[in-house]
């Protein structure tokens, strides 16, 4: 079996999961130039450094999941300064209680994003969506280089069109990318 198929087997079968396929060279590019040039609703520059590097690797999967579907190991939107300085982040499940809602310093802009009151950043600030591990796959013999990001709304709508998957609210895609030695 290759490291590719491998790689399908252990993500169709996590708790989920709808499908999970390989995306084309054709799409993989149409979804960079979109991400290339996402605003956020706040008019917001928005650099998607975890499509980036996904859509470099020699495989690239794309996952339908619904919300049964694991949380993230780390955040997956930064809210982050031209000066370096983090102003804001995701909260995922199992962090909230790192921040309380009773603190002065933090700002939530929604359930599950905050920002720090106490950074002041020098320059102007970003959306940052970085590259995330994916640990599912790591250890798969002939795997290396393994990224997953979260698309954009406009790039996941680029998957759903091509691959003619309904674009229902409550479902997402995310990508696994990997170079693999087979």
């Amino acid at each position: 079996m290759s490291s590719l198929d491998s790689a399908v087997d252990i993500i169709q079968g996590m708790k989920g999961t709808l499908k999970v396929f390989p995306l084309d060279a054709e799409t993989r590019e149409g979804i960079l130039k979109v991400e290339r040039c996402i605003k956020s609703q706040m008019g917001m520059e928005v650099k998607n450094e975890g499509v980036e590097q996904c859509m470099q690797r020699k495989h690239v999967l794309c996952i339908l999941k619904n919300g049964a579907f694991r949380p993230p190991p780390e955040a997956t939107v930064l809210l982050i300064a031209d000066d370096g300085k983090i102003v804001g982040t995701e909260v995922i499940p199992g962090e909230k209680e790192k921040y309380s809602k009773d603190d002065d310093s933090l700002m939530w802009l929604c359930e599950d994003f905050v920002i720090f009151m106490n950074v002041k950043p020098e320059k102007k600030e970003f959306f940052y969506m970085p590259p995330v591990s994916f640990p599912e796959l790591n250890d798969i013999s002939g795997i290396s280089d393994v990224v997953s990001c979260s698309p954009s709304p406009l790039g996941d709508l680029v998957v759903k069109n091509r691959y003619g998957i309904e674009d229902d609210p409550k479902n997402a895609t995310i990508f696994v990318g990997f170079n693999a030695s087979d």
